[in-house]
Parts: structure tokens; sequence; C-alpha cells
């Protein structure tokens, strides 16, 4: 009660005209303790943090002793580390399950798009799991347990029963044929690893950014940063994995490669264990679940609720708090059929409060702020779709191009161009919040530079140029052409595609990180960060549904269609044109989206704040609003 004001609500019903009176009590901090109890605030915000964080023990966090870029820091080397390991099994499945396990190239193709589509399915159970019961920390804890035993299981398995006989494994030595035991245990250990990792991730990134307080000024432009960072981290994960792993597995040595990414990720797990005393942490808030089934449902109950035609409407809203602070979310417009869910009848008489039939002015609140993130999110799909292209086609052109060096007996393999796309967005990320970002900030007056809503846009924009690039040096490839899958224009003239792609992908999806944890309510943050990853997801599915439905249409009649298996005879530039073209569609329709976007308003700590925000009429509110 030290610091803060608070409101004491209470309904009484008139005798004479049965109308609904409110009484505010506002109870001060002198009321409430005695001043030797009590540290002044100036000493409050000097010690501890405003944002409502606890350390270990649940006592408030002190700035000092908890949080920061310490406890940042090792978040990020976790990243780091656990990429690695991630991705030294990602990127080189498809040569496993094929000169190991045997598998044709479509089928080996099929069942690696269906492990990463279940890992970013798996990322909304870890973010149900966080959000509604363990916590965060809790969360990444015993995911990433799960995700290095599944490395660890499949190292053994690999080495003790699939890469048999020994030196098999290479692309011209495939292994002999397995068991369905042993085939059993390896896809165990396969989406083991998935579960691990997709409960695991879109917790770790909100669990960093809990660790920077928002309410300081000074942490609040370290917690923007750190998104930035921490994709970084994600990037030079993978540019390991991508190089010397993949190498490693290239040439047979899959035990060796995938025992390194277990010990990346044990490593990456104690290094996490390691800052638990030093970490900030806010309880879960529940089953959200419950809690949006619950506003449907009075919503639907409440369909022919009185007081609208009169010119009132009075809203419960309780006691219910938006996050560990204690703070409501305010009422804001838009939705208002939910609103109904926390409509008081002018003769209802409050007693104990049953949810489904009266919820509270911030669980309608909540439901608003998902309803408002989906135009935006459904808008970054089609981004994704672009974005996948980097790990496919990109290299199915890399292959038909000319790719000997002037170092003798080097080819340049096409899938290391995507080291070009990690660098250029190390680049970007370091040039844009060392130079870029300042010189905007001073240009515009906004302390942060341009809104992640805007960044999110130049992503958009920045994507489509990507295509058009690729699309252009498909066109002089092709008319370079001298065999089949060969021509004579050499692979580095796809390194302006990829740096485009990277520029693009640190617009969009750090921006979209950051938006959509500022966003969403605290209680929903680790949903936020899921619903990135399941961009990512549908970007992979949606893509699938392009390809196959531009082949249909352009195979008819005995052509080649756009996408035959030797590029030359094809129409590639045709395809990186289209996207360029629905990239540029779907940037209009996010412009709409964009605009039109309103967020959610909490309230303030001061009583001031507090009474504008909740006994007031609402600014371009038809109606006149109460508060109870």
């Amino acid at each position: 009660l030290a610091a803060n004001s608070i409101w004491l609500d209470a309904c009484l019903q008139s005798a004479n005209d049965g109308d609904m009176k409110m009484r505010v009590i506002l109870v001060d901090d002198e009321e409430m303790a005695t001043p030797t109890e009590t540290p002044t605030k100036q000493d409050k915000c000097c010690e501890y943090t405003l944002d409502g964080s606890v350390d270990i023990k649940g006592r408030p966090a002190v700035k000092g002793k908890s949080g920061g870029w310490l406890a940042g820091g090792l978040i990020l080397v976790n990243q780091g580390l656990a990429t690695l390991a991630f991705f030294g099994v990602n990127v080189n499945l498809v040569l496993f399950l094929t000169r190991v396990l045997g598998q044709s190239n479509g089928d080996a193709a099929n069942n690696v798009s269906k492990w990463t589509g279940t890992v970013y399915m798996f990322s909304l159970i870890g973010a149900f799991l966080s959000d509604s019961y363990w916590g965060r920390y809790k969360t990444c804890a015993i995911f990433q347990a799960i995700f290095v035993l599944g490395l660890a299981l499949l190292s053994v398995s690999s080495r003790l029963y699939l890469i048999t006989p020994e030196g098999c494994g290479m692309e011209h030595a495939p292994c002999g044929p397995h068991s369905g035991k042993e085939l059993g245990i390896f896809y165990m250990a396969l989406y083991m690893i998935a579960f691990g990792n997709g409960g695991y991730q879109p917790n770790i990134a909100t669990f960093g950014s809990d660790q920077f307080d928002e309410e300081d000024p000074a942490e609040a432009h370290s917690k923007i940063s750190f998104f930035s960072y921490f994709y970084l981290a994600l990037n030079l994960g993978s540019l390991f994995s991508n190089t010397f792993l993949s190498y490693l597995e290239d040439e047979g040595r899959w035990a060796l490669g995938f025992w390194a990414s277990t010990a990346a990720a044990a490593t990456a797990l104690l290094l996490f264990l390691s800052g638990t005393i030093r970490y900030r942490y806010f309880q879960p808030g529940g089953n959200p679940i419950g809690r949006v089934s619950q506003v449907a449902f009075a919503a639907c109950r409440n369909w022919k609720a009185a007081g609208a035609s009169a010119g009132v409407v009075t809203l419960y809203e309780g006691d219910e708090k938006a996050d560990a602070a204690g703070r409501k979310l305010l009422h804001t417009q838009g939705f208002s059929f939910l609103d109904r869910a926390a409509h008081v009848d002018t003769d209802c008489k409050l007693g104990v409060r049953d949810p489904w039939k009266l919820c509270t002015v911030t669980q309608v609140e909540e439901v608003k702020s998902i309803l408002r993130l989906l135009p935006i999110w459904l808008c970054t799909i089609l981004y994704s779709v672009v974005f996948t292209q980097m790990a496919s086609l990109f290299v199915v052109q890399g292959a038909a191009m000319r790719r000997t060096t002037p170092f003798a007996g080097f080819s340049v393999p096409p899938s290391s161009m995507s080291a070009f796309d990690i660098l250029t967005v190390a680049a970007t990320i370091f040039l844009y919040r060392r130079a870029i970002c300042p010189f905007l900030a001073r240009l515009t007056g906004r302390p942060a530079g341009p809104t992640e809503l805007q960044r999110m846009g130049l992503g958009l924009v920045v994507g489509a140029l990507a295509m058009a690039t690729a699309g252009t040096v498909e066109h002089f490839r092709k008319a370079g052409a001298t065999a089949a899958m060969s021509s004579d224009l050499h692979i580095m003239w796809q390194v302006p595609q990829y740096s485009l792609i990277g520029v693009s992908e640190v617009m969009m999806y750090v921006g979209q990180l950051e938006f959509f944890n500022g966003q969403m309510p605290d209680g929903l943050k680790s949903f936020g960060s899921a619903l990135c990853m399941m961009s990512m997801s549908l970007g992979n599915y949606f893509s699938d549904v392009i390809v196959s439905a531009v082949t249909r249409i352009t195979t008819t009649r005995g052509r080649a269609g756009w996408i035959p298996a030797d590029l030359n005879e094809g129409h590639l530039d045709k395809f990186y044109f289209l996207l360029a073209v629905l990239a540029v569609a779907d940037f209009a329709v996010y412009l709409v989206c964009a605009s039109r976007y309103g967020s959610g308003k909490v309230d303030g700590r001061s009583s001031d704040d507090e009474e504008e925000g909740t006994a007031g009429q609402v600014a371009g509110s038809p109606v006149a609003e109460r508060m109870i």
C-alpha cells in the first residue's frame, strides 16, 4: 500500500429512483502506514523496481542487486548457445534423413517441414504454461532440460544404432537399413528436441525483457535494445552451426556434430541456472483461456443489456489487476460488444460476483488487446513467406550459378550464402542502435526513434525489394545459361538479395518482438512471443501452398512450369516478381491496419491519473460511462 494511492469503490442502491450511484474513497499513504514504516517515494524509486517484479524469494526486486544487463547478458549468451544447438540439428536434417535413414528427397523434405512446424506449434504450449501456471523462469528451465535430454538421446542413438556400418552417412556412402525400434528412438529424440526448443523459445525473449524495469527511463531504453541484441545472439548462434557444424555433418561426422550441439545446449542451461539469484520474476496470471471464455460468455449473455439506449453505461471495474505492479487496464473504444460482459444492470445488487455473468473492465480489455493485434499479426505472415525463400529457392538458384573461386579446388556451397544474411543482420542491428536510431531521435524528437509499427512496415517494403532483386538476378542468370542447371553468372550476385533479407528481418522480426511484448498485458506476454513464432510457421506452410499452386497452374499443357527441376527451362524470376507484388499488396493492407490500430491504456500510479481513467466520461464516447 506504500507509495501508491488505492481506490475503494462502493455501489449503493438508491431507494428512490433505483439509479446506480458511485462513491470513491481515496486512501493516502499516510492513512495506511506510519511514517516510520513507509519508505518515501523517492527512496523506493531509487531502490526498488516499479513494475512489480520480485526476486527469487518473492520480495520486491532491488534494482542494484537484480536484473539489468548482467542478467540480460546471461540470457543473451544462453540464447546464442541454444540456437547453435538447435540449428546444429536442423540445418542438415534433410541430409541425415536421406544419407543415414535412406529416405527419398521428397519424404525427407516433408518430414523436416512437419518437424519444423511442430517446433513452432509447441511454442503455444510453452507460452500457455508460462503465462498460466509456471512463470517464465520455471518454463524456460524445464523445457531447456527436455531439449538437452533430446539432444543427448539423439547423439547416443546415432552413434550406437543409426550410423552403421561405421564411416557411413556421407554423400556417396549411405547407411544400411534400420529396425523399427531404432527409428522409434530416433523420432522420440527428434520430437523431444522440438518440444523442448518450442516450449522454451517464446518465453526466453520475454523473460530477458523482464530484467529491465519499463518504468525507469534508463532501463526502458535498455529493454528496447535487448530485443535487438537478442535477435543478434540468435543469428550468431546459427552462423556457427551453419558453417562449422554443417561442415562436420556434411563430412559424415554426425555423432560429433550432435554431441557438439548437446554440449552447447547443456552449457546454455547451466548458464541460465547460474543467474537464478540475479533474475527478476513475475508471477503467472492464471489461465488466460478461462478469462477469455468468461468475457465471451458474459458478453453473449448480456446481449440485450439495458442502459446504452438511455445514454448511460455502467461498467464493473472490480479489483482485478492487469499486471504485477497492481495496475488496471482502462476502458477503450472499439469492440463495444465485449463491453456488455462488464455491464452492470441498474437494478442489480453487487454481492458475490459470478465471473461468467459479470467480468471486470480489465478482463474485457485483455481480450480487446488480443483482437487488436490479430490484423497486424496476419499481415506479418506473408512476410514470413518472403523470408522462407532464403532457405529454399535462394539455395536452388545459387546451385544453378557459377560457384568457382580463385582458390584452387574450392567451390562456394549455395547454402553458405546465408552467412551474408547473418552478417547483414549483425551490421544492421549495430548501425541502427548506435547511429541511425539516435539520429532519427534527434530529428523527430522521439527518444525511441521510429515506432515498432513503422519498422515492421519498412521490413515489408525491403522484403518486397529483396524479391524484386532476386527476380532481376534470376533474369540475368537465365540469360547467361550454358547447360542444364548452370550459368556464367557468379553466385556472388546473390549477395544483394541476401543482404536485403537481412535488413528486412531486423526491421520486421525485432520490431514484431518489441511490439507484441509491449502491447500484450503482463499475463499474456509469452503468448505474444508465441504469435511471432506462429507467423514464421504459417509462413512456411503458406509458402508450400503458393509454390504448389504456381506449379500446378504453370505446368498445364505439357509446359515445364515456373519452378522445374532445371531452372533454365523455367521462370523462377516470374515467381520472385509475383512474391514482390504480393508483398506490396500486403504492405498496403498493413498500412490500413496500422493506421487504425489503437493500443490499450494502463492506469498510472498517481491518484490524478487514476481519477481521469476511471470516473470520467470517455473522450469520443457516444455514451457516458461509470466504473464501479
